[in-house]
């Protein structure tokens, strides 16, 4: 059964400064691309001071990406961005894992494997071996073999064993540190995930997006109220399946797909710089809002 939602994505950042400042290039990653399991049915961005110019482009992984130039001086930089979708849901993937990929381990097919050949890779260091070791250890479980059962273990250990956390400022952990301390932000419960993923081989890629909690108050969803973060690997058969390891959602349920890409830095949803003193940043504040824009239908 595929489940419909009609929902509607309000994004706001404010830069503040101590006195008025100039700005660098500022790069966007908020508008959704159209998919068959998302369509885009209205988009607003609003840009205060208004930017000398904005264009678009698409970069290597496919993502749509605005990019603002400015010329005037502000104490404050905000971008506020609006979108309307309908989100087509379900909790597993359209299409059946491809026979022989059901059971661990998975093998890709000849013709795929230069395309998913960096999305193998391991890309951070694991010196000794915690990640791989946590990762192998789900084989053990009951249903280890079994490859949906294996990544479905795998997504819900991670709420059920870690402890989240929020972050203001930009990057990631190493997948070996979150491990450790057992604790994290949405992006590097993603990181670890994937990590763990390539170390099982499979293909596994970052996604930056946004997470829409039914509840009012968000009860049972971590990550509302910002950006959110999660993963995506390549099931033979079914293509990329998303997994977010911060609530343990298994499908695309409530997850708004923006961008994906092969690691974290290469999907920021805000990115730019300013021309002033260091002293003169003041502080950031991310607000996003996610709502469901009329009643839910089904169909079957």
């Amino acid at each position: 059964m595929v489940e419909i939602r009609r929902l509607r994505v309000w994004h706001e950042t404010v830069y503040r400064y101590a006195r008025p400042v100039g700005f660098g290039e500022h790069r966007m990653m908020f508008r959704p691309r159209d998919s068959h399991d998302l369509r885009l049915l209205d988009a607003t961005l609003a840009i205060t001071p208004h930017p000398s110019e904005v264009r678009w482009l698409h970069d290597v992984f496919g993502n749509s990406i605005a990019v603002a130039r400015f010329e005037d001086l502000a104490r404050e930089l905000r971008f506020e961005s609006c979108i309307l979708i309908d989100h087509f849901e379900g909790e597993t993937p359209d299409y059946p894992i491809a026979g022989y990929a059901r059971t661990y381990p998975v093998s890709y097919d000849r013709a795929e494997i230069p395309d998913l050949a960096r999305l193998i890779e391991r890309t951070y260091p694991d010196p000794e071996h915690r990640v791989d070791g946590w990762a192998k250890s789900f084989l053990s479980h009951p249903g280890g073999a079994d490859t949906w059962g294996l990544l479905s273990s795998l997504t819900k250990a991670i709420p059920h064993a870690f402890r989240y956390e929020t972050r203001v400022t930009e990057g990631v952990q190493d997948p070996a540190d979150t491990l450790k301390s057992a604790s994290g932000t949405c992006r590097d419960f993603a990181l670890l995930m994937i990590e763990a993923a390539r170390a099982l081989g499979f293909a596994a890629r970052f996604v930056s997006g946004y997470l829409y909690s039914p509840n009012a108050a968000g009860a049972g969803r971590a990550g509302g109220g910002s950006t959110h973060a999660w993963v995506q690997i390549y099931l033979p058969g079914a293509g990329w399946v998303e997994f977010d390891p911060t609530n343990g959602i298994v499908g695309n349920r409530d997850l708004i797909r923006v961008a994906v890409a092969r690691d974290p830095a290469q999907a920021r949803p805000l990115s730019g710089s300013y021309l002033g003193a260091s002293e003169d940043f003041l502080g950031v504040s991310v607000n996003v809002v996610v709502t469901s824009a009329d009643d839910k239908s089904a169909l079957g």
